[in-house]
Parts: structure tokens; sequence; C-alpha cells
């Protein structure tokens, strides 16, 4: 790919910029292009161009917002190739994991172009109460005008597509904000809606500093909603700015996994292997603390080192590439730093740890407190850790004692103990039978704690977009 330079876009058409900045891929260092960036003066006039559209698009019929999305999605189904590419490219995400994504975008938009046209309110009882004689009630839902999105660089067609295809369906206009280092995925989702016919305005896209920007982005009180898939200390510092408006924020996890001594080791381990180094790691739910009956502790952790070991990692345009280079040497540098600290204090390396340049190998380690940042920490790398637990409480009380909430998995073939573990674990999604990995684009997704509020799955990302309105009417004067 040339190294050409990226516009912003901004009211239906590229705007250059005085400033870019280089964007390289993270696994060789190649140039992909040079991007433009945004300074608060360009978010303002994406804001207020946002805003004038709203007023067409407030107005747009519903099964018009779901012709533009459906022709989305045939676009994207046209170039499936071409944009795994770029996603691989400028994510480092091993091609075959780059098509996978691709593929859920496509089934993101789709979905949203369906819910678009399934968007309703209720009838209320009045006369459940006294006084409600002779009176109707009913609800229906409202788009709420320019949404803020914030979208973070680990799924950036997919992520960007549980940002836009909601906001798009509710009838809201759209100023997104994609991460440095993948911009090029969230600009061609701009020539793509624009030809699907999207009005002009409805979405623009601002690209650069995310430090910069951010004052920009939140205080306009032309904004009415915030939604924002990043860190912790990011959400916190969006909320503090957002005041009363509403805000939708994915945020950090250190996702588990609880496995009983029931079940099949043989048919559980590439699943849980998978789930720990798909991506490097570099996923919210990638699974981070594995929780394992001692009676089968031994066997486990032998099996998932021998099956950690045969992944590999190297080119993500390779065809046989498992996992590639994290986003940047600055992780790389994080991790080493993390995995040190947790040998020094006792940890043990089970296969892994080694660096070279951005890229490191998929560790598993073994003896880790609680305590440790690789446990009580987002590790979002290609770490995992391995502990014993001696009963069914023990292993949700290891769970829970976190400061996040996101998805949490268990492996059990009791049904009792599926349920009682559903209820007492703490956190937003619970994954029986599966790894907490497991995500399709419809279902209810989110945390609690520090993992976040709101929820996505379009649906109910719909429902975070919209205003719930409520109409009652006296039938007899």
């Amino acid at each position: 790919m040339a190294a050409v330079t990226k516009d912003l876009w901004i009211n239906g058409k590229f705007v250059a910029t005085e400033r870019t900045y280089p964007l390289y891929a993270p696994y060789d260092g190649q140039q992909l292009a040079a991007i433009a960036k945004a300074d608060p003066g360009h978010v303002q006039e994406a804001i207020a161009g946002a805003h004038r559209a709203f007023q067409t698009m407030r107005e747009l019929p519903a099964h018009r917002r779901a012709e533009i999305l459906f022709e989305v999605v045939r676009q994207l189904k046209e170039r499936k190739e071409e944009l795994a590419r770029i996603c691989s490219l400028e994510a480092g995400k091993p091609i075959r994991t780059a098509r996978g994504e691709i593929e859920r975008t496509i089934a993101t938009y789709q979905f949203a172009g369906e819910e678009a046209k399934r968007i309703s309110g209720e009838t209320i009882p009045m006369d459940a109460a006294p006084g409600g004689e002779d009176r109707v009630g009913f609800t229906w839902r409202e788009p709420l005008g320019v949404v803020v999105a914030i979208s973070p660089f680990n799924f950036p067609f997919n992520l960007v597509a549980h940002k836009l295809g909601p906001a798009i369906a509710a009838g809201n206009t759209v100023v997104l904000k994609p991460a440095e280092q993948t911009p090029l995925s969230a600009l061609i989702m701009g020539e793509l809606f624009h030809n699907a016919g999207l009005p002009e305005g409805a979405l623009q896209i601002v690209t650069g500093s995310g430090r910069e920007l951010s004052e920009a982005l939140i205080s306009d009180e032309r904004v009415k909603k915030i939604t924002f898939t990043g860190s912790s200390e990011v959400g916190r510092l969006i909320k503090s700015k957002a005041g009363l408006r509403k805000t939708t924020m994915e945020l950090g996890s250190n996702s588990a996994l609880i496995v009983e001594p029931d079940v099949p080791l043989d048919k559980i381990i590439p699943r849980c292997v998978e789930g720990a180094f798909a991506y490097a790691g570099q996923v919210c739910i990638s699974l981070q603390r594995i929780f394992v009956h001692e009676s089968i502790y031994s066997e486990f952790s032998e099996r998932f080192i021998e099956r950690t070991q045969q992944l590999n990692v190297g080119d993500p345009l390779d065809e046989n590439t498992d996992l590639s280079a994290m986003i940047n040497s600055r992780e790389a540098d994080r991790i080493e730093s993390w995995i040190r600290e947790a040998v020094d204090a006792g940890a043990k390396i089970g296969c892994g740890g080694r660096r070279d340049g951005s890229t490191f190998s998929p560790t598993v380690l073994l003896d880790v407190t609680r305590d440790m940042s690789v446990s009580c920490k987002e590790v979002f790398a290609p770490i995992v850790s391995i502990v014993p637990y001696r009963s069914l409480d023990e292993a949700i009380e290891l769970v829970n004692d976190s400061m996040y909430g996101l998805n949490v998995g268990i492996y059990t073939q009791n049904i009792g103990h599926a349920f009682y573990a559903s209820r007492k674990i703490e956190s937003g999604g619970v994954i029986v039978n599966d790894i907490p990995t497991f995500r399709v684009d419809h279902m209810p997704y989110g945390g609690v704690k520090e993992s976040g509020y709101g929820r996505e799955g379009i649906k109910y990302a719909v429902q975070e977009m919209t205003e719930l309105k409520f109409v009652t009417i006296k039938t007899q004067l």
C-alpha cells in the first residue's frame, strides 16, 4: 500500500489539514499513509455539520435508513478481501482473523438495517390506576441528535460498526473519532455510507490525537451522547466532562474462566488457547485468568502449554500466522515489565515470555497471585495465567475479586452449578460452556464495575441512542 495522504471526512467530502502524522504498520514498520491531524476547529466544524444534518436524519423514514445500511452491507461484501487486508496492515491483525472481523462487520450492519425497522414503543393500560379512565397511553422512541463515537484500534471495522450502525438506524448523526493507529478503516466507512446515500453531514470523521481533540469532542453542548470503547482511565475522564448527557462506556476487563473437573479437556483446551491469544490478546474480553479445579490443574496446564507452543507468530499477512505484533512497542515494553514483576514476585513462566521488537510470544504464567499486575489489571496482551481452586465458591470469589466485570466463562456439565455461578458472578455477561471471549453481534454486551455501563448489541444500543417519549390522550372531554 502506497503512503498516500488521507484527509478528514467532513460534510460529505474529504478535507485536508495543515498537519499530518505518519501511519506505520505494527509488524514491519512500513509507512501505510500520512493521516490528517485534526484540530479543535475541525471538530467544531464536524459537530456543526452533524447538528445541521440531524434535521434531515430525524425525518428520514425507517425504511430509508434501513436501505442505506443494507447498501453498506452490499458494498462491504463486494470488497471483503481488500478491507481485510487493510485491517491486517493497520492493526497488525492476522489475515484470517481480519477476514473474520469483516464478516462480523457485515453482520453488524445487517442487524442495524433490520433493527431500523423495529424501533417501537408500547401501549400503557392507563386505567390500571385510578384517574386513568378514558385515557390511552403509549410510548415511542426518538433519536437524540449528535452522537460522538470514540473507537479503539483492536476491531477497527466492527467496533466502529457497533457505534455507527445503531446510531444511524435510530436516526442520529455521528462524529466519529477512530483510534490513531486505525483510521484507514474508518475513513473507508465514510465513503461507503456516502455511496449508500447517507445525507451529507450525517457522518463526520475526524482523525488525529485523542488528547488534542477530546475536549472539543466532549464539551460541545450540541453533542447529545458519547459512546466510547477504551481504557477505564479515559472513560472516567470522559464521564467527568459529559455531565448529564447520555454515555455508553465499554472499558477494561481481565476476563476469567472457571473450569470444573467434569469437562472433557480435549474439547475445551483448543478453544481456551484461542480465547487467550487471538489477536495477541488485544481483545476486551480476551481470556486472561483461568481458574482450574485442583484435581485437573496439572493435566490442564500441561496440555494448555503444549497447545500454546504450537501457535505460529509472524507476519499478519501470512495465512499461517496465529498472532502477530502488538499494536506498538510501548505496549510490548509494558508487558515485558509486568512479566518481570510477576516472576520477581514468585510466578513461573510455563511457556513464552520472549519478545522480538513489538512481537511477544504467547505466554502462560503459573503460580500467579491475585495482586500481580498480570492478574488484577487488564493485560491486553498474549498473556494468560492458570490458577488452581478447591471449590466452586472459591473460584467464584477469585473471579469476583476484580475491579472489572465484563464477560466471565464457566465450563461445567452440572446445570445446577451453571445457574449458581451465573447468579453469583459479578459481570455483564456469563458464558456457560464457552470462553468469555465469545460474542455475537446482536447479543447485549457490556460490563459492570470499572468495565463500564450501557449495552451494545444493535437492539440494545438503539435503545441507548434514543429517548423514550410518553404520550397520553384523554378520549372524552
